[in-house]
Order: structure tokens, then sequence, then C-alpha cells
């Protein structure tokens, strides 16, 4: 084997299932502002999810409408078809929290009108010529959508996993929603990636917008955090630092800076592919005792 094949990215045949939106709800009434007691940094990072993710993922919606036209593989349109259903519900019930936050003293509405402009505007559809040029920024958005799917797999798979959220006594109800979402992350994990790989492929346009989303999510998440804890009702001195972070992810009530850095070369090498990470089996096991997808189950049959 040539080193060029050894380095094609590997996808692992038994970590892909079929995919299937699951139409969730969740009820808030009981859930308090600081849903991880005691902790409301560990809370307000989390809740950051929020604020990105309405808007995030009907953009992810919207670009692969545009894309699937140019899917010449049948089973890869069927995986894109059931990737845009799970968005879809998703984004829907990460809005549905946004209210009860506002019902608790703190309104998101600021923040998540930049929000809103970052996807619809700066990375929204533009009057392009037809051909060329029209291409190249469909290509660029699928490849920045690939990159940031590396790292709501990553969070998926780190909820999945993070046993001192429990400990704590996290609310149930949140901690479903972070869960049922983190799972059906990993089990779609690969979907983004094999999509770009189709369309385009190209290393460099993957190392560059991968650098692109990865500074964006940053500048995001911690002006969040900051919105959230200098507007928390309940505290005299709101504060959050990337020291906090740091610290919280030490605790394991947040993903850990070691964990977040490791995951950089992983997506950058050249044999990388998502299924090469995670556990669909895990994943699936917990879609299946979860309260909100087993009853959306229920609701279906």
């Amino acid at each position: 084997m040539s080193n060029t094949q050894a380095r094609l990215p590997r996808p692992v045949d038994s970590e892909r299932t079929a995919l299937k939106a699951r139409k969730v709800s969740f009820s808030w009434e009981d859930t308090p502002l600081h849903w991880v007691p005691g902790d409301p940094f560990a809370t307000h990072t989390i809740n950051v999810l929020h604020l990105l993710l309405p808007a995030g993922e009907r953009w992810f919606v919207h670009v692969y409408k545009q894309v699937l036209p140019h899917i010449r593989d049948e089973r890869l349109r069927e995986d894109v078809i059931g990737f845009i259903g799970q968005e879809a519900m998703h984004s829907q019930a990460h809005d549905e929290v946004l209210p009860h936050l506002k019902e608790l003293g703190l309104d998101p509405t600021p923040y998540t009108a930049q929000v809103d402009w970052l996807f619809e505007k700066l990375l929204g559809d533009r009057t392009l010529p037809p051909g060329k040029a029209r291409k190249w920024w469909l290509l660029e958005r699928v490849a920045i959508i690939a990159a940031i799917e590396h790292y709501t797999a990553f969070l998926g798979d780190w909820v999945l996993n993070a046993e001192e959220l429990d400990r704590r006594g996290a609310d149930p109800t949140m901690l479903d929603l972070l869960r049922w979402h983190g799972a059906e992350e990993v089990e779609h994990r690969s979907v983004a990636f094999e999509l770009f790989m189709h369309v385009d492929g190209s290393y460099r346009r993957r190392a560059r917008t991968w650098a692109t989303a990865f500074a964006a999510l940053v500048f995001l998440w911690q002006r969040g955090a900051r919105f959230f804890m200098e507007n928390d009702p309940t505290l005299a001195d709101g504060r959050a630092s990337f020291k906090n972070f740091y610290e919280s992810g030490k605790q394991g009530v947040l993903p850990s800076t070691g964990d977040m850095l490791k995951s950089i070369p992983r997506y950058l090498s050249r044999s990388y592919h998502p299924s090469q990470e995670g556990s669909t089996e895990q994943a699936i096991a917990y879609l299946a005792s979860s309260p909100a997808a087993t009853a959306a189950e229920r609701g279906a049959a």
C-alpha cells in the first residue's frame, strides 16, 4: 500500500447507522437558573449552546438543502436528509430554552441577535454570479460545517460521559436535552465530513476552514459565557475567564482544555475520519433510555 493510500480517511463501517429525527419535547418549569447546583460558571458556559445552536443549526439545514443536488451517492444522500431532520429538531429544542431563561431574569436577546446576524448575513447566501464563485462559497460553507461538526461530536461524546454532572446533581431535564442532542451528534458525526469529501475533499480547504471555525467558536463561546455571567441577576460581580474554564475542565463539569487541544491534530490528520472517534453503540444506548427520546418514540408509534 502506498503512503498516499494509507493516509486516505478510513471510515469504520460498524459505526454507521440509519439516521432519523426524534420529535422530542422538554418541560422547563422546574429547571433552576443554575442547573448545575452551586456552579453558575459551568451552568452558563454550557448554556451558550442555547445561544449558538438555534441559528447555527438552521444555517446547517439551509446550506445542506442547497448542496443536495450535488450529491451523487444515494446512501450519502439518505444520511444528509437524516442529518437535516436531526439538526432541525436540535435547533427547535434549544430555542425553546430561551424563553425560560428570560422568565428567570436572564434575557438572551442581545446576544442571539448578534448570532443571527453572523449566520444569516456573514455566512449567509451572497449575491454571486452563477458558476465558480457561487460554487466556491457553497464549498467553503460545507467545509466550515464539517469542522464545526467535529467539535459538536466531541462535545456530544463528552457529555455522554460527564459523570461529574450527575454527581453534582445537575438538573435531569437539562441533562437529558444535552445528552439526547449529544448522542445524535455522535450518531451522525461522519455525515458532514463525508459530504465535504464527496463534493470537494481539498485538504487545504479543510485546514483553512478548521482554523476559521475554531477561532469563531472560541470567540463566540467565551463571549457568550461572559454575557451570561455579567447579566445573571443573582450574581453581584459575575465574571468568566479561561482560568475558570480550565479549572472546571479539571473538575469534570466542563470539557478539559487538554482534551480539546488534542482534538485539533486528529481533525487535521490526513487519515482522519469521524467514525474513528466516539461510540455509536453508546449513543444509541442512551437514546434508547432517554426520557425525551423514548417519549418521542412512543408518540411516533
